[in-house]
């Protein structure tokens, strides 16, 4: 895959956050608009996802009602873009999560296709754990995330970019002691056969994102590193404050895994993780911003 030049500039990306930012559901814009009419990231999508998520429906673990009907609601907004959505199964094993006893069961994946996606021709693949611990409401990890995938596949729809997104929402991200987590990932990976996977040009994983002021691209191989180089090239070009990281800890890592070109965007580190303070209010609507202009100037450069 190779990332072209991007040369606009982009008036929705901020380069400072500040505590009013918490409250405010209109980015600031530092420079005026040169770009062409097109379609832009809308960071209010994203807030509106968030409190349905985190504010209406709460604490999302896997095996749970609640998880089954978020998972529905991300089903339909995604169909509202005109996407085929399917919600493909798997059993995640029984175990503690966050220190909670969870039990084994049934859950799913939500996974968007544009109009005429054929999977052995070349795609990008974004996506975002929907689950969350008992305990957490999980606004930034992962609503936010969630969000930032939805709004993109909006994106996608109104502007068609030169290569096709699949986007997916994972289930049963969140570990079990003692099986570990990823388990939507690795089932998704686990059904692709050899031709699938050779047709996947870059994975995107957005995971605990919306508090930070900077954008972290990790990677948690050298494999992947080319990859990360490309997006933070694309992150100098549009202005978006970004910095390369390692990390091994989210559903990045079962694409790696497979010798997929994989990164994740986030961490945002945030002293509400994993509790039930990860509420709405939480979140940074301009890094929420930050992070989904980057992502949708990568998917329109890759060609």
């Amino acid at each position: 895959m190779r990332i072209r030049q991007v040369v606009l500039l982009s008036a929705l990306v901020l380069t400072s956050c500040t505590t009013a930012e918490r409250a405010s559901l209109r980015p600031a814009t530092s420079s005026p608009d040169l770009s062409p009419a097109r379609e832009r990231f809308e960071v209010r999508n994203v807030v509106e996802v968030v409190r349905v998520l985190a504010g209406e429906i709460g604490p999302r673990e896997t095996t749970s009602d609640a998880y089954r009907r978020a998972g529905e609601y991300v089903a339909r907004r995604l169909r509202s873009s005109g996407y085929r959505v399917t919600l493909p199964a798997f059993l995640v094993p029984a175990g503690l999560s966050n220190l909670v006893a969870v039990p084994a069961g049934r859950t799913f994946n939500v996974v968007a296709e544009p109009p005429g996606f054929d999977p052995l021709r070349p795609h990008l693949i974004v996506g975002a754990h929907l689950d969350t611990v008992p305990q957490s409401p999980g606004a930034v990890d992962n609503a936010t995330g969630v969000g930032i995938v939805i709004e993109l596949a909006r994106l996608a729809a109104l502007d068609p970019p030169s290569i096709p997104v699949l986007f997916v929402a994972f289930g049963g991200e969140e570990a079990r002691v003692p099986k570990g987590g990823l388990h939507g990932s690795k089932a998704f990976v686990a059904a692709l056969g050899a031709k699938k996977r050779a047709a996947v040009v870059g994975v995107i994983v957005i995971d605990r994102a919306g508090t930070g002021s900077r954008v972290p691209v990790c990677t948690v191989s050298e494999a992947s590193q080319a990859f990360a180089h490309e997006v933070l090239n694309v992150a100098r070009r549009v202005h978006v404050p970004a910095f390369s990281c390692d990390n091994g800890s989210s559903d990045h890592v079962s694409f790696d895994r497979a010798g997929l070109r994989a990164i994740r965007i986030g961490p945002d580190d945030f002293r509400e993780y994993h509790t039930p303070r990860d509420v709405p209010s939480i979140l940074v609507p301009a890094q929420a911003q930050r992070m989904g202009t980057l992502i949708w100037e990568v998917i329109r450069a890759t060609v």
